[in-house]
């Protein structure tokens, strides 16, 4: 039998751990994406203990890997009586990691507004919030898109490392499989694929995105 074949007859087997992949990636977007906003917020707060709790969130989820964090809360946090589902640990200790680095990014964007249109914003009449959400937010969303955009592709990569809280994803699935079979080379290169052709599909539409956006900047 080809390797052809024998992929063919696996993928029903991987398909399932590719959609909880999926999943697990758009939920940690969800709940990362806004975090990482508001932290790029705090840090910049006149408020100290605001600036210095968004500090500690940002460089912890930065300095600390992410497979570190999934051993803190899945096996760590049981020994403080609170015990969290392998797909709730993954979602939690992901959506940390994703929204300290989107905060830099959205950070990068926020100073790269132009000045200018901070002062036009006020000479309009719209100040404090009203002129950072009409006028300043729009701007650096459309300015940190590309790199928000390749964080994700990221992020579905770092899925991978729930493999080790027993979370039934891609890989997870391939290491069943592979075990069953003994086919070891053949069903990881077949995940290799998977993961790379999301991966590309992904960046595709980022580099669209980033065209698009280029014309408007």
């Amino acid at each position: 039998m080809s390797f052809v074949a024998q992929w063919a007859d696996w993928l029903p087997d991987l398909a399932p751990g590719l959609l909880t992949s999926v999943q697990l990636t758009a939920l940690c977007l969800l709940f990362g994406m806004p975090l990482g906003l508001l932290l790029a917020l705090m840090i910049e707060s006149p408020v100290l203990p605001l600036r210095w709790g968004a500090f500690l969130a940002i460089e912890v989820g930065r300095g600390a890997p992410a497979l570190v964090l999934l051993y803190l809360f899945y096996f760590g946090l049981p020994e403080a009586g609170l015990t969290l589902a392998a797909f709730t640990t993954a979602v939690i200790s992901l959506s940390w990691t994703t929204g300290a680095y989107a905060s830099e990014l959205f950070r990068a964007g926020l100073a790269a507004v132009p000045r200018g249109q901070k002062e036009a914003a006020l000479t309009t009449g719209l100040r404090g919030w009203s002129g950072f959400r009409h006028i300043v937010l729009p701007q650096a969303l459309r300015i940190s898109t590309p790199p928000l955009a390749s964080l994700a592709v990221t992020i579905f990569q770092a899925s991978s490392l729930a493999f080790v809280v027993s979370v039934p994803e891609l890989m997870s699935k391939a290491y069943a499989l592979s075990s069953l079979t003994f086919e070891y080379l053949s069903v990881f290169c077949l995940t290799a694929v998977l993961y790379a052709a999301i991966t590309l599909v992904a960046l595709g539409f980022v580099r669209i995105a980033e065209r698009r956006l280029s014309r408007h900047l």
